[in-house]
């Protein structure tokens, strides 16, 4: 399989399977287009139909081309075939460690945001904190599933965990005793919207947090339309200088600002070049997910003009690399080289059988995004996990498990998209999100040109 576009002047050929990427001619690209579906014959008559006015097309130029074309498939980087299908399902009847836990420390939060899926962090329930024997309780659950992988994640998550922030502690401080005892390795992560923030936790989390996410959607207006306090009022100016002493104090540590644009702010780009501008350099910007008549909601409206943010996106990036001020996007970072294995290609997140979700009381649920569905409960950190059919569900959460995704290009990068957004949209973990499948296809194209009009550049 193949997929082939143009962008900036650019033909960009991608072989799906070998992931080798090609920048062509418009001769080249028209041919490799339709080398699948038409004679050779039938290729050379349309090239030189079309391309008569270039004295330089000759027969004998396309008969190369079609055997460069051949060699570029002997060697296994062009029209490769698809070698991993027959082994995606496999992963239903794998046997599952968990590496990761999503813990919910505070189902509350001392924001007001309306776009909020947690609903203000309550998660359509009550409000309640995380105690440290919970804590204490979910990461023995951990290390007892983890099998022999070393290296475990946590997040701390909620609702706001800086709320809860003596239990935070007292959870990292377990986990590193754990360490000694289970020759394991936690690497934890804060996401916090930084009310709270202070010297002292500051210096917590840089010292253990291996990466923090903060939440900021970009410029003034568009934050604070969203992102107010209980009082109603913008919290900006609130966080803003937190964050930035924050990443002054932090160094080059893995960080995130991580913002969320909506119908508000379709030229979102605007509000990542000014997190870029205010010193942030590690940046994500993601789409709400939201009811299809909120009023913030994305429309069908709206995609040229995201698919044009985009390409507006990946050529600043080219331009501020050159000048030396030059930032990362989450959502370009793609490796051309290397990558991730086909294993996580194929299987995604790991929601529901290697990463998991748990509530202040223990609970144990797919991702976050399913907290408080009891549909979608678990079990619980005592007894495990004791809906396997529900997990069942999620084993079948891969880039193979649904028909579009079989034929699409893509689905080596999305990894079958993610279970949480196709379950809200269609009702299915196994259903296809196409809001998002275009918005990731779009983000995909961006990426790899970025890669290749930077090299060219260089």
């Amino acid at each position: 399989m193949i997929h082939c576009y143009k962008i900036n002047g650019y033909n960009i050929v991608l072989d799906v399977f070998s992931g080798s990427v090609h920048v062509v001619d418009d001769v080249a690209f028209d041919a490799i287009e339709m080398y699948s579906d038409k004679s050779k014959d039938e290729i050379k008559a349309y090239l030189l139909e079309k391309y008569s006015s270039l004295d330089d097309v000759t027969e004998q130029d396309i008969d190369e081309l079609f055997d460069d074309i051949e060699s570029l498939k002997s060697e296994g980087k062009l029209f490769t075939e698809d070698v991993y299908a027959n082994h995606a399902f496999d992963l239903k009847n794998r046997s599952t460690v968990i590496k990761a836990l999503c813990l919910h420390v505070a189902h509350t939060c001392n924001l007001n945001c309306e776009y909020c899926f947690a609903s203000q962090g309550k998660y359509h329930g009550e409000r309640a904190l995380m105690s440290l024997e919970v804590g204490k309780q979910a990461l023995d659950f951990l290390v007892k599933n983890s099998g022999t992988r070393k290296n475990l994640e946590v997040d701390f998550f909620g609702g706001e965990p800086l709320m809860n922030w003596e239990v935070v502690k007292g959870i990292v401080q377990y986990g590193r005793e754990l360490e000694k005892i289970h020759n394991k390795n936690f690497r934890f992560t804060l996401t916090t919207n930084g009310v709270l923030l202070d010297d002292d936790i500051i210096d917590f989390a840089n010292k253990e947090m291996h990466n923090v996410v903060l939440s900021l959607d970009g410029r003034k207006e568009i934050h604070d339309n969203l992102r107010k306090t209980v009082n109603g009022k913008g919290s900006y100016d609130m966080i803003v200088p937190k964050f930035q002493h924050f990443i002054e104090k932090r160094g080059e540590q893995g960080y995130y600002m991580r913002g969320t644009f909506t119908h508000n702010n379709t030229d979102f780009t605007n509000d990542i070049f000014h997190m870029a501008d205010l010193g942030f350099t590690q940046l994500s910007m993601e789409p709400v997910v939201c009811k299809p008549d909120d009023p913030y909601a994305l429309t069908e409206e709206d995609l040229p003009v995201l698919f044009e943010q985009y390409e507006i996106l990946a050529n600043e990036m080219i331009k501020r690399d050159k000048e030396g001020r030059g930032f990362t996007f989450y959502h370009y970072m793609i490796d051309l080289e290397g990558g991730p294995c086909i294993y996580k290609r194929i299987s995604g997140c790991g929601s529901g059988t290697e990463y998991m979700a748990v509530t202040p009381w223990g609970e144990l649920f797919p991702c976050h995004q399913f907290v408080g569905d009891e549909k979608y409960s678990l079990g619980n950190i005592w007894d495990g996990v004791t809906n396997t059919a529900a997990q069942q569900e999620f084993k079948l959460c891969n880039a193979y498990s649904r028909e579009e995704c079989r034929n699409c290009w893509a689905k080596l990068y999305c990894s079958g998209g993610c279970a949480a957004n196709s379950y809200h949209a269609t009702g299915s973990v196994t259903g296809v999100y196409e809001y998002g499948c275009k918005l990731f296809k779009k983000r995909i194209e961006c990426a790899i040109y970025r890669i290749v009009a930077s090299n060219d550049n260089n």
